[in-house]
């Protein structure tokens, strides 16, 4: 969705006519969601996950037990910018910023914590097995990671989990190239996307998020249970600022390059 807010910018989106996605009365999905040139059908989550194994079977439960490398030994692996917008959210949080206290982001306090942990981070990661990787070796004990890639680990018996406190929210969706040659077909494939069910079934293929809040009551509570969309962790986590970020974001990676080199 934010790179569809950018080509929307660009003037290289169709207005979208939302009288035409007849699933949107079904989908329940939410208006912040919906915009004048795309729809959201899906999300991820980066979060935490850690491994089980490393603490005396003690569980870290925020973004400040990732800073805290006394009560929560071994290295760390947070997110190069070249896989995803820098984490700047999370050294806010750790260092104890509310939730929806976040933007505008406070960059001189953000930098200030990430150079607190910087000594104890081994690598950053720019590719989404990576962390996984890093995690299954034992070469870090928590890292960053994009919540669906933990679920063939734990299928493999790796010992790791996830923490979706303050889990950073990006919403993925559907838009129509301006001047498309085959913009009913479009119509027809967005439609069926936003369906619940359809987005259920992709859900129980994948762990990917709906963006429809019917299709939620279209799976089974283990199979909730395992999304981070699910209604105990929706709350506690947050959906990256679109706006802020179209704005910064370039400044941003460039001094976060700079600060990766010191």
């Amino acid at each position: 969705m934010m790179d569809h807010a950018k080509f929307a910018g660009q003037g290289v989106l169709e207005a979208l006519d939302t009288d035409r996605l007849k699933s949107l009365k079904t989908a329940r999905i939410s208006d912040s969601q919906i915009t004048d040139h795309s729809v959201a059908n899906s999300f991820y989550a980066q979060c935490m996950a850690y491994r089980t194994d490393a603490f005396g079977g003690r569980k870290p439960k925020s973004w400040a037990d990732f800073w805290d490398t006394k009560a929560f030994d071994g290295s760390r692996s947070m997110c190069n910018p070249d896989a995803d917008l820098p984490e700047l959210e999370f050294a806010l949080l750790a260092d104890g910023v509310p939730l929806d206290k976040l933007y505008p982001l406070d960059l001189d306090r953000a930098f200030k914590a990430l150079t607190r942990l910087r000594p104890d981070i081994k690598k950053f990661w720019d590719s989404g097995p990576l962390p996984g990787v890093l995690l299954s070796r034992e070469e870090v004990t928590m890292a960053t990671v994009w919540h669906g890639r933990l679920a063939d680990l734990t299928k493999q018996g790796v010992p790791v989990a996830a923490q979706l406190n303050g889990a950073r929210r990006q919403f993925q969706g559907y838009a129509i190239a301006k001047g498309a040659a085959n913009v009913d077909a479009a119509y027809k494939l967005l439609d069926y996307g936003l369906r619940p069910e359809v987005q259920a079934t992709l859900a129980k293929t994948y762990p990917t998020n709906p963006s429809s809040l019917a299709a939620y009551n279209k799976l089974t509570e283990k199979e909730v249970s395992g999304l981070a969309g699910a209604p105990q962790y929706y709350d506690k986590g947050f959906d990256a600022d679109i706006d802020w970020w179209l704005k910064n974001e370039a400044a941003v990676t460039k001094r976060w390059l700079e600060w990766a080199r010191d």
